[in-house]
């Protein structure tokens, strides 16, 4: 079955049953406290689940002259109806192993009873039922739904519980608690169903459901029943009204009821219950978590769960749907045709982002999804957005492309591009997108324009290449600045400043360190997003790990959005903002040997690297400054303890205005003996800073590589040998 036949019903099932999923779980969950709470009263006997009839029969029987009936409920509190000595009545919790009164037992109050009614019928009795049971099998398709659904996105059973990939809060943490509650889940709609069912004898009829005579073996005639039944088998137990042997208990047991003699304990007849009231006791105690307190917890948190995902799914939808198609020009008068492919509708961020510009620009273009391609007669250019889903296969908007290029057929020659958008962490990376390009090359009406382009995980850094190249080749200016390509992502979370480091004449840049939340996890080499104007414009920053705290260095510009912002906080201040990940510029875990090159602000990442360096790796700190400042002094001061540590080997600084006017570059030239023998040993070379600092590091290092015979700079970077961050 197709995936967008999975998505729909799982969609169409929660809309049609949302509002009352909604009261189920939360009643669910007040029934579920409930029901913990009552494993804290204080009635059950010790060692319970060991307790024979034939030791607690005699002792109550010894200690009340009249016993009328004993049972057992759910909780293994034991109650007795009875007469003492005195002649009273007794209506008790009691000891089984000593007769003793413990409580009087307990009714529900009227608060639960309501929230009980409510949960099993919403108030309107038979037919309520019959309602709520619809629900758990939608609940249940739900589940089921889902459970495909996270099986295609994980690519297979074996890959369920791998790591998921994130693009937003509400879809990760629909994925990864869907994961983990799917079984609760299951056994919740499951059991509901079921007991609705039961209730309606869907099963078998009235008659089928009383409890069948069976025949009885010799053993069973002859062995007496109290020595052999433990106490937490039973049910109820009404005890003969006099001691004549002819007046026999009846005892009701979890899967039957039988009559016994109350001087031999023989079995004189027995009756098994139907299979389908043992079903509806266990789905019962399942549906209820009124057995264990433990599992009662359990289906308490799948309930917040359900509240969690009628949240997370619509907001995912929303999110889908909010990238909705408005079209200026129609489709046969338009020069420029955008086709896209999405299954989260971010493609159509970037595709409506070019549409916007192109328009701007006074041409006229159409933006349309691939399962809508068609004939474009004044068409001069197509250009295709597309993801890539499940195993290499097209988003839901887009399975029925190939089929519809078959059958359209342009009559005049048009200039085709392809950008795919997909996950370096799966395998089938952009593969739709690479499929599709072939397709269109083997046209006999397409040209290509450019090459396939890749983005990986909505990069807007690789985007903007793509953006460069394709206005270099139209002349139609395209805008080739990152974030705005970004929107500003929601869930920011809050940075309270601890300390900046102050700017003067000569010193132009400043340290800032921030705290973040408790359970934020990051370490050196990742990026600080900033929203400075609280609009898309972002402004990305490497940061240090700095005893557990944020720090990065700043340089201000003059009339600098983002530098301006942060210079303007003080210690107190709390900004939002978001850590991106950076794995790719981490210190590396196999390398042994490793050179940081950086200029001013480019050296927050390596000084946290420095300072995490337990392992005590051969770290080399190349930077250049422009002239001593107190900012180098304290940088100074800090290798000084780390080398003392043997967690930095040595800090060489580069003064570009001082006496001498030493570059970074200069620095690696004195020493290229020592970045020759780096390489050749599988070291790393990390830098961090301005782009024309790398620009001017690269052609120094391109310059070694040559002289010295090694691989080319591109290989190295390949191997990761080679890493870069700058800006």
């Amino acid at each position: 079955m197709t995936l967008s036949f999975w998505r729909y019903a799982h969609l169409a099932l929660a809309l049609f049953s949302s509002i009352f999923l909604l009261l189920a779980s939360v009643t669910g969950i007040i029934l579920a406290v409930d029901a913990v709470q009552e494993k804290t009263l204080p009635y059950k006997a010790e060692n319970f689940n060991k307790i024979t009839l034939g030791e607690t029969l005699p002792i109550l029987k010894k200690a009340y002259p009249e016993i009328t009936e004993l049972s057992v409920d759910y909780n293994q509190f034991v109650t007795l109806k009875a007469i003492d000595e005195d002649g009273n009545d007794v209506n008790a919790y009691i000891d089984p192993k000593t007769g003793k009164a413990l409580g009087t037992p307990i009714k529900k109050s009227e608060f639960i009873k309501w929230i009980t009614s409510l949960h099993r019928s919403l108030f309107l009795h038979e037919a309520g039922r019959f309602f709520v049971g619809v629900i758990s099998f939608c609940l249940l398709l739900i589940s089921i739904s889902g459970f495909v659904l996270v099986l295609k996105r994980q690519r297979g059973i074996r890959n369920f519980f791998s790591k998921i990939i994130k693009e937003y809060f509400a879809q990760y943490y629909h994925v990864l608690l869907g994961r983990l509650a799917l079984i609760p889940i299951l056994i919740i709609s499951l059991t509901g169903a079921y007991l609705s069912l039961e209730r309606f004898n869907f099963f078998m009829g009235e008659e089928k459901a009383k409890p069948v005579k069976t025949e009885l073996s010799a053993k069973a005639k002859t062995t007496s029943i109290f020595k052999t039944t433990l106490l937490s088998d039973v049910k109820k137990i009404e005890f003969p009204f006099t001691d004549d042997p002819e007046e026999y208990y009846i005892i009701e047991l979890k899967d039957r009821e039988v009559e016994v003699n109350q001087v031999t304990g023989a079995v004189i007849s027995e009756k098994k219950s139907p299979i389908t009231a043992q079903y509806a006791a266990l789905s019962l105690d399942l549906h209820t978590g009124r057995i264990n307190g433990i599992w009662a917890v359990i289906l308490a948190i799948a309930c917040l769960n359900i509240l969690f995902f009628i949240y997370s799914g619509f907001a995912i939808t929303l999110k889908r749907r909010s990238s909705l198609i408005k079209n200026k020009f129609k489709a046969n008068e338009s020069t420029f045709i955008l086709l896209v492919g999405s299954e989260n509708g971010s493609s159509f961020r970037f595709a409506n982002a070019i549409l916007k510009q192109i328009i701007d620009q006074g041409h006229k273009a159409f933006i349309t999804e691939l399962n809508k391609f068609t004939a474009y007669p004044k068409a001069e250019h197509i250009i295709v957005f597309s993801s890539t889903h499940g195993l290499g296969d097209a988003p839901s908007n887009a399975n029925k492309f190939k089929t519809l290029l078959e059958k359209q057929n342009q009559e005049q020659k048009i200039n085709f591009s392809v950008v795919g958008f997909g996950s370096k962490s799966y395998p089938d990376f952009c593969g739709f997108a690479i499929e599709i390009d072939q397709l269109l090359e083997n046209q006999n009406w397409t040209e290509r324009f450019l090459d396939l382009q890749t983005v990986n995980d909505k990069s807007a850094v690789e985007f903007v290449e793509w953006a460069k190249l394709w206005s270099a080749k139209t002349g139609i200016p395209l805008a080739t600045t990152p974030s705005l390509y970004n929107h500003i992502p929601k869930g920011l979370q809050k940075l309270m400043v601890l300390d900046k480091t102050p700017i003067s004449e000569t010193e132009h840049t400043f340290i800032l360190t921030l705290r973040p939340n408790m359970r934020t996890k990051f370490t050196s080499g990742d990026l600080l997003a900033i929203y400075p104007a609280n609009d898309s414009r972002e402004r990305l920053y490497s940061i240090g790990n700095h005893s557990g705290n944020i720090q990065l260095v700043v340089k201000l510009h003059p009339n600098g959005l983002g530098s301006g912002y942060l210079n303007a906080l003080e210690p107190g201040n709390v900004i939002k903002a978001q850590i991106v990940k950076n794995p790719a510029f981490h210190l590396p875990k196999k390398a042994q040997k490793v050179a940081f090159i950086s200029n001013g602000t480019g050296i927050a990442p390596f000084l946290g690297m420095i300072e995490q360096n337990n392992t005590k790796k051969e770290l080399h700190l190349y930077s250049g400054f422009r002239m001593e400042t107190p900012t180098l002094m304290a940088y100074k001061k800090f290798a000084g303890i780390m080398i003392r540590k043997e967690q930095l080997d040595n800090f060489h600084v580069a003064l570009s205005r001082e006496a001498e006017h030493i570059y970074v570059m200069d620095l690696i030239k004195r020493d290229s003996s020592f970045f020759v023998y780096l390489l050749k040993r599988g070291g790393v070379i990390m830098i961090c800073g301005s782009l024309q600092m790398q620009k001017d590091v690269e052609v120094v290092l391109n310059e070694l590589c040559t002289a010295n015979q090694l691989k080319t700079l591109s290989e190295y970077k390949a191997n990761n040998q080679i890493l870069t961050d700058c800006y």
